[in-house]
């Protein structure tokens, strides 16, 4: 295993809109769900069975926390309420074989959490690969790696995580997941939301087909329903075998919950059809955190912080509970500056770390995208006579509605902020838009290069969601070679954008420069899909300016 941490701590949306109102279905129907690639009425006939394998998640300096979902009998399949409780141990070491186990626990595992369980595992040394498993009814899961973040005085050379987001079971494999768990290098990996889709099967697929089928069939609405589909999610053994390989930082973006979701309702909801939001959106984020293993810090959100060393900090985002609702493009509401994205609460959290940081990066977990990305950005001295006059919004017409560019008063006080506390080496970490972009982040947006830079942003691709190329069913590089000198011309902070293709990122931070090297698979729709580097980007230390680099880390 290569040691990524280098210390001298010597201690060891153009998400396609609803298309239908679908109808829950009956309870019957999620019971009986298959469980793709796991018989699991088999695998536990002659005792517990671990189907969903292992994960870990927001590593500390001290701790790491643990997870895996049991199966301790036939007829108790994720989402049907059945099972007896079961005692569930687990076990820490630092060798693969457990020779040499250093914590060990036991927890319960029962109907009421669906049969997942957490280990939340402290005292443990900084900056250490460790080893763990679970054990029930004398049966091992599968063993998984996991790795504590460096002391929080430690000075750090070097951290490398995995970036993804967009991961559509039907619109393809995962072979991105495979790629990064095979890479053997990963300190941690970032799972920047909409890590599954809430859509029935056929409604969202590749090209308006469906590579594979999910589970359950229908819309997800009810809290089984949510365990279904997570649980079906975490079958694929490219998904299972990355969250085997390193722990995962995740955030959920709108799918977790339903298309487009804000703070009273989803565009991809309909009020008494559905049910009420407030019951949909509780069963969404109570099976979210039953089924992944993120540790929440303020009840019922994925806004958070870690820290890793001296060397970056990483504050995430929840972009989904507060927010107000969408408004349609070209609506002057989105400077309304009682509209927010993120909430009071949320964004003085995140203005107050930024500026009290004492790491040399600050890193931000972003859900959607926060540099601007707008049609029809006029010069300075023309920008607000006319926009005032023809009521069309300050910073241009913005395409997506639902990133920052729809609520431009929180995006204009958090860069003032950075501006006024001379708050440097922030860059976001973003999902969600299905493209691969590398951007500065304007302090004033239509005013760019004058302006300057406050931040700077790099966006992941989808893994396997519809880009481009997919939904005007072209061939892939068709789109991008059009669209690309297009968005830049009108947008002059894009460095890059690939419309087109799927893949992922690898983050290197250095004392000296934060890059991104984005990587792409061959075929979404192939299970053997082959992955090969194609752009870097990079900002420097002190600059706030994204620069091209020409080879990976």
């Amino acid at each position: 295993m290569i040691n990524r941490y280098r210390s001298s701590d010597s201690s060891p949306s153009l998400a396609p809109t609803r298309r239908t109102v679908v109808k829950a279905a009956a309870a019957s129907a999620v019971l009986a769900a298959p469980l793709a690639g796991a018989a699991s009425a088999a695998a536990a006939e002659s005792g517990p069975a671990f189907l969903h394998g292992v994960a870990s998640g927001d590593p500390l300096s001290d701790g790491v926390l643990l997870w895996t979902r049991v199966t301790p009998t036939p007829e108790a399949i994720p989402g049907s309420g059945a099972g007896p409780d079961t005692d569930v141990d687990w076990f820490v070491a630092t060798d693969r074989a457990f020779t040499r186990i250093v914590a060990r626990g036991s927890v319960s595992a029962t109907a009421a959490t669906d049969h997942t369980v957490k280990a939340d595992v402290r005292g443990l040394s900084a900056a250490t690969d460790y080893y763990f498993r679970f054990s029930a009814g004398g049966v091992d899961s599968p063993v998984g790696r996991t790795r504590t973040a460096p002391a929080t005085d430690a000075d750090v050379s070097a951290l490398r995580f995995g970036v993804v987001s967009c991961s559509n079971w039907e619109a393809g494999h995962f072979s991105a997941y495979r790629h990064l768990a095979d890479r053997g290098d990963l300190d941690a990996w970032l799972h920047l939301g909409d890590y599954l889709y809430e859509y029935p099967t056929g409604e969202y697929g590749t090209r308006g087909g469906a590579v594979r089928s999910t589970a359950p069939a229908h819309e997800i609405v009810t809290l089984a329903d949510y365990r279904v589909r997570h649980a079906h999610y975490k079958t694929d053994p490219d998904l299972r075998a990355l969250h085997a390989a390193a722990p995962v930082i995740a955030i959920w973006d709108d799918h977790e919950l339903a298309n487009d979701a804000w703070s009273d309702g989803a565009e991809n909801h309909t009020e008494g059809v559905e049910g009420t939001w407030s019951d949909r959106q509780s069963a969404a984020k109570r099976a979210y955190f039953e089924w992944m293993p993120v540790r929440p810090a303020i009840a019922g959100t994925t806004y958070r912080r870690l820290r890793f060393g001296k060397l970056a900090d990483l504050s995430l985002l929840d972009l989904r509970t507060y927010r107000s609702q969408q408004v349609g493009v070209g609506d002057a509401e989105v400077d309304d500056p009682e509209r927010t994205l993120t909430g009071r609460a949320q964004l003085d959290w995140l203005k107050s770390g930024l500026a009290s940081s004492d790491t040399t990066w600050r890193l931000v977990g972003n859900s959607v995208m926060i540099s601007p990305f707008a049609v029809g950005a006029l010069p300075a001295e023309l920008l607000k006579p006319l926009t005032e006059l023809l009521g069309l919004p300050r910073e241009g017409i913005a395409l997506s509605t639902d990133q920052w560019d729809g609520y431009t008063d929180d995006r204009r006080e958090l860069l003032e902020h950075i501006r006024t506390h001379a708050v440097r080496n922030t860059v976001f970490l973003t999902g969600d838009i299905h493209m691969a972009w590398a951007n500065d982040v304007p302090h004033t947006a239509g005013t760019y290069p004058h302006s300057g830079s406050a931040a700077t942003e790099f966006v992941v691709a989808s893994v396997t969601s519809d880009n481009l190329d997919d939904m005007v069913k072209v061939r892939e590089g068709l789109v991008s070679g059009i669209a690309s000198p297009i968005i830049r011309a009108a947008n002059r902070h894009v460095h890059w954008v690939d419309t087109d293709r799927h893949g992922y990122g690898v983050l290197d931070v250095t004392p000296e420069r934060a890059q991104m090297d984005y990587y792409v698979v061959s075929d979404k729709t192939d299970a053997d899909a082959s992955s090969s580097w194609t752009r870097s980007y990079r900002t420097r230390s002190g600059t706030q300016e994204v620069e091209r680099a020409y080879s990976p880390v």
